[in-house]
C-alpha cells in the first residue's frame, strides 16, 4: 500500500500515541483512589516500560514520584497524555499539552456532550477546536487505549495480556473495550490495539479505520459503535478497510429502546436497522449482534485461514450432537457431507466398537477415545477432498467418572495435552484447520475440577494454533463469517 506524505505523517503521530516512550497523567491525587492514580497503578502493574510523569496542580508526591503542578513543568518530551480532571478543567490542560508538543491525549473525564446540556456541548466543542490546532484527542468520556506491545492499558485494565496479537478493536463504549480485552485474554484473541474513543470529539471511527487498514500490526479490525458522525465518510473508510482486511461490526442501539439509551451514553445518533444492515452489506463488513459473537468471530479470523469453507467433518462422541451439528451447519450455509466410502471404512476400523459410526459425523461412541485414534480419524477425514475444515467435539466432563474409578483427579485422567499435540499435528500435516468444541453440562459447585480441566484444555489447544469454542453453534457461525467474507472479497477483487 503506497502512502501519501500526509498519511505517513499521520501514522508517525499515531505511532507516538500507541507506542509512547514518555507519558503524562494529569489528575493524580496523592491521597485516596481516583481515575488518575488508578491509571498510573494500572500502567505500572501491566509493565509499561517508558517513563510516567504525574501531574496535580497542588504538587506533592505519589508512589515516590514527583507530582508536577502542570504539564509544562515536565522537563522531558511527552508523547502521550492522559487527562482525568473534571470536565471544566480539560480545555486548559489540553492547551498545555498542545504547547508541550504532545502527539496525543486521551480524556477519560466525563461531563461533555453526553449530558445533553449546553455547557457540556460547549466544553466538547472547545476540546474539538484545540485538537484541530495540532494535538489528537481520544475521548472525552472514554477508557482510553490498550496496546499490549507498548504496555498502554485501559483505565481498569492492569491485568490485561501483554502478549500482542493481530486484532484491533475500536469502541465507543469503554465497558465494551475492557470486556473484550478480558474475554480475548482467556479465549485466545490477541490484540494489536484497542481504542475506547467515547464521545469521539476528535479521533473516531472513520480516521481510526483508515489508520488500522494501513497498520502492519493489525490483520483484523473489530468495532463496537453506537452511531457514526458522518455516514458517507464512514462508509468510504469501511470499504477501503474491508478491501484489505476483514472488519467485524457490532452496532448498538438498533432497537427503539437501544436507540434512546445510545443518546444518553455517548450523544450519538443511532440510525435505523435497515440502513445500517444495508451499509454493512455494501461494504463487505461482517455484522455480529452480541459481544460473545464478536469475540468468537475475532477468534476465527485470527486463527484460521481466510478462505471459503463448504464441507466440514465432525468427529466426536454422541450421535445427537452430530445430528444437531448437521442441522446447524445447514442454517449457516455449510455442509457436513458423507465421507468417501473408503475413507469411512478406514476410520471405522480404528474406532471402538460397538456403536461407532464413520459416515460423517464420525461418532466415536465412547467419550474416552485415546488421542492416537482421534488423530487417525482426523487425518483420514482430511484426505477427503470434500472436507475443508474439521470440528472435534470433546465432552470432558465424562472424564470425571473415569477419574473416580481410577482414583485420579479429573486433570490426571484427561489426556488433553496429548490430544492437543495430536490435533496440532493434523493441522500442520494436512493444511486443513481443526476447531475444538468443548460443551460443558456440569457447571455446579461439585464440578469445579471439570471446569479447571476445561480451561487447561483450552490453553493447550490454543498453544497448538487450534481455536476452541464452547458450543457447536458458535463454531459454525464463526466459520460462516470467515467463509462469507472471503467469498465476497474474492468477487470484489475480480471486479
Amino acid at each position: 500500500m503506497v502512502m501519501t506524505a500526509e498519511e505517513r505523517q499521520y501514522d508517525e503521530m499515531m505511532d507516538r500515541i500507541f507506542h509512547p516512550r514518555h507519558i503524562a497523567v494529569v489528575g493524580v491525587s496523592s491521597q485516596g483512589v481516583g481515575f488518575g492514580s488508578g491509571i498510573v497503578r494500572a500502567l505500572i502493574n501491566i509493565g509499561f516500560e517508558g517513563s510516567i510523569h504525574c501531574v496535580n496542580f497542588r504538587g506533592g508526591e505519589f508512589l515516590g514520584m514527583k507530582l508536577y503542578r502542570s504539564v509544562t513543568e515536565i522537563h522531558h518530551t511527552i508523547d502521550f497524555a492522559v487527562i482525568t480532571t473534571p470536565a471544566e478543567t480539560v480545555p486548559a490542560v489540553l492547551e498545555e499539552c498542545l504547547q508541550k508538543g504532545i502527539a496525543g491525549v486521551e480524556v477519560l473525564s466525563a461531563g461533555f456532550s453526553e449530558l445533553g446540556t449546553p455547557e457540556g456541548v460547549a466544553l466538547e466543542e472547545e476540546v474539538r477546536r484545540i485538537a484541530r490546532r495540532g494535538v489528537r484527542v481520544v475521548g472525552p468520556n472514554c477508557f482510553g487505549i490498550y496496546c499490549p506491545r507498548s504496555g498502554l492499558t485501559l483505565l481498569p485494565g492492569p491485568d490485561l495480556s501483554r502478549k500482542p496479537g493481530s486484532v484491533a478493536f475500536l469502541s465507543q463504549s469503554g465497558g465494551m473495550a475492557i470486556d473484550l480485552g478480558h474475554l480475548g485474554k482467556w479465549m485466545g484473541v490477541g490484540f494489536s490495539k484497542v481504542v475506547s474513543f467515547g464521545n469521539g470529539a476528535d479521533l473516531r471511527e472513520t480516521e481510526l479505520l483508515d489508520y488500522l487498514a494501513r497498520d502492519r500490526e493489525t490483520a483484523t479490525i473489530a468495532m463496537y459503535t453506537e452511531g457514526v458522525e458522518d455516514g458517507p465518510s464512514f462508509l468510504a473508510a469501511l470499504r477501503r478497510a474491508t478491501a484489505v482486511k476483514p472488519v467485524i461490526l457490532y452496532k448498538g442501539g438498533l432497537s427503539d429502546a437501544g436507540s434512546r439509551a445510545v443518546t444518553s451514553h455517548t450523544a450519538s445518533m443511532s440510525g435505523s436497522r435497515a440502513i445500517w444492515e444495508s451499509l454493512v452489506r455494501q461494504a463487505n463488513a461482517v455484522q455480529v449482534t452480541s459481544l460473545p459473537e464478536l469475540v468468537q468471530t475475532c477468534l476465527a479470523f485470527s486463527m484460521i485461514p481466510h478462505r471459503e469453507y463448504h464441507g466440514i467433518s465432525v468427529v466426536g462422541g454422541g450421535g445427537a450432537l452430530g445430528i444437531t451439528a448437521c442441522d446447524a451447519a445447514e442454517r449457516y450455509g455449510l455442509a457436513i457431507p458423507p465421507l468417501d466410502e473408503a475413507i469411512s471404512r478406514s476410520i471405522l476400523d480404528v474406532l471402538p466398537k460397538p456403536g461407532s459410526s464413520a459416515k460423517n459425523p464420525v461418532d466415536a461412541a465412547n467419550p474416552h477415545v485415546p488421542p492416537p485414534i482421534l488423530k487417525k480419524a482426523l487425518m483420514e477425514a482430511a484426505r477427503d477432498p470434500a472436507i475443508d475444515l474439521q470440528i472435534l467435539i470433546q465432552l470432558l466432563y465424562h472424564y470425571a467418572y473415569a477419574a473416580g474409578f481410577l482414583g485420579m483427579s479429573v486433570e490426571e485422567a484427561t489426556p488433553f495435552e496429548e490430544l492437543a499435540e495430536a490435533v496440532g499435528d493434523v493441522v500442520r500435516e494436512t493444511g486443513k484447520p481443526v476447531l475444538l468444541v468443548i460443551p460443558n453440562n456440569k457447571q455446579g459447585l461439585d464440578a469445579l475440577d471439570v471446569e479447571e480441566t476445561r480451561r487447561k484444555t483450552r490453553q493447550a489447544f490454543l498453544e497448538q494454533g487450534v481455536p476452541v469454542f464452547d458450543e457447536m453453534e458458535d463454531a459454525l457461525r464463526a466459520v460462516r463469517h470467515v467463509s462469507s467474507y472471503s467469498a465476497r472479497k474474492k468477487e470484489v477483487d475480480r471486479e
